[in-house]
């Protein structure tokens, strides 16, 4: 059973606990219930990437992403890049960058036993309600989230767990071995090529004709950012990162035909001088959701449906 404390402050915001005797999880109720901070209790790591900046600044609707804090785990929906809604009755509607629900108020409440968080948020400019229930069990963080179409129309979305970890050079990926190639999607590579280039995974060569590990994390003064999608889907249903110094390493288990794309983001000194990898199971590519409709690789939620999929992180 988990242990909750209350009335406490995270970087000047309002602050909860959510932990056992394994781990111990920093969520921000008024920053969207964002989870700030993931800590293994018995060697110390701190899993998720953590802003310089010793006060946050909570974001208002619509925000540009790069004008706030990055760091943590922040839910990502119903698009990742800002576009217009493809389609229907919401056509040409602005979806905000990294979508709505990062930048909005959620509902939030602790169940009864102390380890389980739910929270919701309801769109105001597309038909949808967010839910999130999550459990935490001995090493295991379990997310079960329901989105609850409200109206009688196909309504389309990406989602993706936009959770950033700290890293180093002596983080790797861990990646199923059906998956041997990657596009590139990011403008600011140095090494990867432009948009829609194509790679073998792991082991490729770079634009230069260099040797490069895509599964290895460069050091931050590589100066560079990527971000890079696998072109077969992850019937999987699990991706990974392992920290060599020390062998701690964090999973993903979900659910493989509900988020069947999987992404990587890669900053390693290039985008603000941040230092920190992103896994990203998603439900549709390539980040943006007016293309993703366009080649026909959105998720989409059945008129007055429901769309439901689990997403677990494992510390080992």
């Amino acid at each position: 059973m988990g242990d909750i404390m209350l009335h406490t402050t995270y970087k000047g915001l309002n602050a909860f606990y959510l932990e056992n005797d394994q781990l111990r999880l920093t969520f921000l109720p008024d920053y969207a219930c964002k989870l700030a901070s993931l800590v293994k209790k018995s060697t110390g790591r701190e899993f998720l990437f953590q802003s310089p900046k010793e006060k946050l600044t909570l974001p208002h609707y619509g925000a540009p992403f790069s004008q706030f804090d990055s760091s943590g785990f922040d839910e990502v929906f119903p698009s990742i890049d800002a576009c217009p809604y493809p389609d229907g009755e919401y056509k040409n509607i602005p979806v905000p960058d990294h979508g709505e629900v990062w930048a909005m108020k959620w509902k939030w409440e602790l169940a009864p036993g102390g380890n389980k968080l739910i929270s919701s948020v309801r769109s105001e400019n597309f038909p949808y309600t967010l839910s999130r229930l999550i459990t935490l069990k001995d090493n295991e963080i379990t997310f079960h989230y329901t989105v609850t179409n409200l109206e009688e129309g196909g309504f389309k979305f990406i989602w993706t767990p936009h959770c950033l970890l700290a890293c180093s050079p002596k983080t790797r990926l861990l990646i199923p071995d059906n998956l041997t190639q990657v596009i590139t999607v990011e403008h600011g590579t140095k090494r990867l090529g432009p948009w829609g280039t194509l790679h073998n995974y792991p082991l490729t060569t770079d634009v230069n004709g260099l040797p490069l590990d895509l599964a290895a994390t460069e050091p931050v003064s590589a100066n560079n950012c990527e971000k890079f999608y696998f072109t077969r889907k992850n019937t999987a249903g699990w991706c990974g990162a392992e920290h060599t110094d020390n062998g701690d390493k964090i999973i993903y288990r979900y659910d493989a035909d509900k988020v069947p794309y999987l992404g990587v983001w890669k900053t390693q000194g290039g985008y603000r001088g941040d230092y920190n990898i992103a896994l990203e199971p998603c439900t549709g590519v390539y980040d943006d959701l007016y293309v993703a409709n366009k080649i026909k690789k959105a998720a989409v939620i059945a008129p007055l449906g429901q769309y439901n999929w689990k997403f677990k992180i494992i510390i080992k």
